[in-house]
């Protein structure tokens, strides 16, 4: 009776062992494909890559890359808005499946998610009126700096400021961007693609680079784990490079091909 027992519970064990690694196995691009749905983070506030319309609609780069991958997957998209600061605990709290937003790769970030190949261009630097003359971050001594919280270049500017400067941070692009077309700072850091909008739609403002951080190109962002899922993403980027398919989007968005990017 006692080994008809032991046996009951070594085989109720087995079967829970069984059924949890069923369950691990069923994450990521299986489980997309058998929902039919992929949850795709994108952001809300950073064109040209991601922007929300009034009418409740986004576009951008981003989204079209999102779009695309659904499309190739055979499944319907979702697409999840996000801010900079909120990209990676979506994606490693299984609120999206990947995050597209503009991402750079870090060896940070690299602890909590994966990161596929390099799929757009991005530089971030300080962006500010011509008449005030800075070439470094030693120079910007004396100045408020408008920066977006969690990003990349938020985190870089704040390791090189100088003392005597000032950096206001803010939650989202769009409201860093405001701050500076409004006066509240009086340079911005930020991104190539973000700058290069303010430029345009702002030309009283006499914008210019005044000088390039870091090369920062973009990846898609992978949870750790899916990495059926990471493999599928890296072809399908490898596949709309050579077909042409990124490079016109690139040109669409940022009024050039994609460049060379470097290779990890």
């Amino acid at each position: 009776m006692k080994w008809m027992k032991l046996s009951m519970v070594v085989l109720a064990m087995g079967m829970i062992a069984f059924l949890s690694s069923q369950d691990a196995k069923a994450g990521g691009l299986e489980e997309i494909l058998r929902s039919g749905k992929v949850r795709i983070a994108i952001p809300q506030d950073s064109p040209p890559f991601g922007s929300l319309s009034p009418s409740g609609t986004f576009d951008g780069y981003d989204v079209e890359v999102a779009k695309l991958i659904a499309k190739d997957l055979g499944v319907k998209v979702e697409l999840v808005s996000v801010i900079s600061k909120n990209r990676i605990p979506f994606l490693v709290t299984n609120k999206a499946d990947l995050v597209i937003s503009s991402m750079g790769a870090n060896p940070k970030r690299a602890l909590a998610i994966n990161f596929t190949k390099a799929y757009a261009p991005f530089f971030w630097g300080v962006f500010g009126p011509k008449n005030i003359d800075v070439k470094n971050a030693a120079d910007t001594s004396g100045y408020k700096i408008g920066a977006t919280l969690g990003t990349l270049e938020e985190l870089a500017f704040t390791e090189a400021a100088p003392k005597g400067v000032t950096i206001k941070r803010y939650d989202d692009q769009a409201t860093t961007a405001a701050a500076f077309l409004s006066g509240h700072v009086d340079l911005l850091v930020t991104g190539s693609a973000i700058a290069a909008k303010l430029i345009k739609d702002n030309p009283s403002k006499m914008i210019e680079t005044k000088f390039i951080m870091r090369q920062s190109p973009c990846h898609i962002g992978v949870r750790k784990g899916d990495t059926d899922l990471l493999n599928w993403v890296n072809v399908f980027i490898y596949s709309h490079k050579l077909n042409g398919d990124l490079d016109k989007l690139s040109v669409k968005w940022f009024g050039e091909p994609l460049p060379e990017f470097p290779q990890f």
